[in-house]
């Protein structure tokens, strides 16, 4: 397989366009349709769906991912060859809550790599083997154990989530029964953020919780904010919380603990900075309860 038609088709899936992609790469738009239906011819398959943007099919996922492994070995080549010339990028799927907590020290690691760059793509734990499936990173934070074929999977700790709010919401939200749930407003993540719902489904029937009251605040960093001043109650990583709850800013609601496993699947490659990246994340994971 022709590594030029491999190299032009991950440029049209990350460019999002032929024209892009021809630009990026310096010829033609039609060198670049040439490059893909020789590719295409080829492999017997439809490889790119000729949307806007331009995305890769079932198939062309496969190759998209075999030419990311093949830029980073010869990236990380280069970089051997030419000292700090080229930086190897190092492209990982990581949830929120884990970067905001537990997985800082690796941004110090990864700056301490001298040949590496570090893009973190930002996505819920239930859905960050979908990038790692379609080739878009390397590594993923997630809560499946089962690997990703050709990838390998290395467990790392529990998650640990509170309910919190400030002690005023939870006083004019309590009845003699209890934390009045129905009604007390609440904060979510965003739209992928399934936790609270199932945290609240032996309290609420579906109905009820449909129909809450409901803050979404996509930020790790805000959507504690917003816990601490009031605006609802939430969910939060125990890391996080831990230190408000001692400090009387926030009161834990009921003593449910929920707890989402967390899990390292990372490309089955031989590469130095791969594995000095697999080693800084099980560092970082230390602070995790184990599973």
């Amino acid at each position: 397989m022709n590594p030029v038609h491999l190299q032009t088709l991950l440029a049209i899936v990350e460019e999002g366009s032929f024209e892009v992609a021809a630009a990026v790469l310096g010829v033609s738009p039609s060198a670049v349709s040439q490059r893909i239906k020789a590719l295409e011819k080829e492999t017997g398959r439809v490889l790119v769906r000729r949307t806007n943007p331009a995305t890769a099919t079932e198939a062309g996922e496969v190759l998209v991912q075999a030419a990311r492994r093949m830029a980073l070995l010869q990236a990380e080549t280069n970089s051997r060859l030419r000292g700090r010339l080229e930086k190897v990028p190092l492209s990982v799927a990581v949830n929120a809550d884990s970067l905001a907590t537990w997985f800082r020290p690796v941004l110090a690691d990864v700056a301490g790599f001298r040949s590496a760059t570090l893009r973190l793509r930002i996505e819920d734990e239930a859905h960050t083997l979908a990038l790692l499936r379609r080739g878009d990173v390397l590594g993923a934070i997630t809560r499946e154990a089962a690997p990703v074929s050709g990838c390998d999977s290395m467990p790392l700790g529990m998650m640990r989530y509170r309910a919190v709010a400030t002690p005023e919401l939870r006083d004019a939200h309590t009845r003699d029964d209890g934390v009045d749930w129905a009604n007390m407003p609440a904060l979510r993540f965003g739209p992928n953020d399934a936790l609270q719902d199932s945290d609240l489904e032996g309290r609420l029937d579906d109905a009820v919780r449909r129909h809450r009251a409901i803050s979404q605040i996509p930020s790790s960093e805000g959507f504690l904010e917003a816990t601490r001043v009031g605006l609802g109650w939430s969910l939060a990583p125990e890391l996080q919380v831990d230190r408000l709850i001692a400090s009387g800013e926030l009161v834990l609601l009921d003593a449910t603990v929920v707890q989402v496993p967390l899990y390292w699947q990372r490309w089955r490659l031989e590469s130095d900075l791969l594995e000095r990246l697999t080693a800084s994340v099980a560092a970082a994971a230390a602070a995790l309860p184990a599973l």
